[in-house]
């Protein structure tokens, strides 16, 4: 134990000062001097300005080019606004999520889009049930081989495809999973023209998904609602008897969204 705490609490010391950057800039009136943020946190220069770095290098701290100030970008608004955004929806789904799940004899899961991953908010099932490894609330998922995670990839467009694909990559998981672009823009096409999304063991094999969209006041696709079971009990017949009572429940989720349909 003795050799892992100094590099642990290095780490959490590095952590701690750039955060204290980011809020420093927050806080600032304008641009601000590498200079000024050295003294304001004391610090040399040269620390300073590695975490600068790093916020950079995440997207979150840009410097102009002409007075060579550093500033906050609008990435942190954007993370607020998925979490804000996310909080908010969980209420408004969370009695339709119920009234389904007391309807039918699988788990149930609700799902929105994180980092280009899919992001689980809400997981139902029973005792005698068993989820994929994944299907945890607060897990992610890959967008490729997910029921909700081919919804969400809708709102993309083929540049945002190309740079989901370069990013996080199409990983194979099964003998069922798509691993090519196109066979996955063939897959969307599909999923958009019949209006809603099956995982056909393609994240585990022996678990089939099927997901329906939910849309905001924008028609934005902003979550999924999927019911996941065993392949041999979510059965093509299955998908079929099931369907009518999931779009629907979508539907309903939409309409409290704001969404007025087409």
């Amino acid at each position: 134990m003795s050799e892992t705490t100094p590099a642990r609490a290095t780490s959490n010391q590095s952590t701690e000062k750039a955060f204290a950057v980011l809020e420093l800039l927050s806080e600032a009136q304008g641009p601000m001097r590498l200079r000024d943020i050295s003294t304001a946190l004391g610090l040399n220069s040269s620390t300073a300005l590695r975490f600068v770095n790093a916020l950079q290098n995440c997207g979150y701290a840009a410097q102009d080019p002409d007075t060579q100030r550093y500033y906050l970008t609008f990435k942190i608004c954007r993370v607020a606004n998925q979490m804000r955004s996310h909080t908010e929806l969980l209420p408004i789904v969370r009695p339709f999520m119920e009234a389904l799940f007391q309807e039918i004899h699988e788990a149930l899961c609700l799902a929105v889009e994180q980092d280009m991953c899919m992001l689980y908010l809400d997981v139902r099932m029973r005792q005698n049930q068993r989820l994929m490894n994944m299907q945890q609330v607060g897990n992610s998922s890959p967008l490729h081989s997910t029921g909700i995670g081919k919804l969400l990839l809708l709102n993309y467009s083929e540049e945002q495809l190309d740079q989901m694909i370069a990013r996080k990559g199409l990983t194979r998981y099964t003998e069922h999973t798509i691993t090519t672009k196109a066979a996955l823009l063939a897959e969307l096409d599909k999923v958009r023209r019949q209006g809603y999304a099956l995982d056909n063991e393609e994240n585990e094999v022996g678990s089939r998904c099927m997901a329906c969209p939910i849309r905001d006041y924008s028609g934005d696709i902003v979550a999924g609602i999927s019911i996941t079971g065993p392949s041999t009990r979510l059965t093509d017949e299955q998908v079929l008897h099931y369907l009518p009572v999931l779009s629907a429940t979508a539907a309903q989720i939409s309409a409290a969204l704001g969404y007025r349909g087409v």
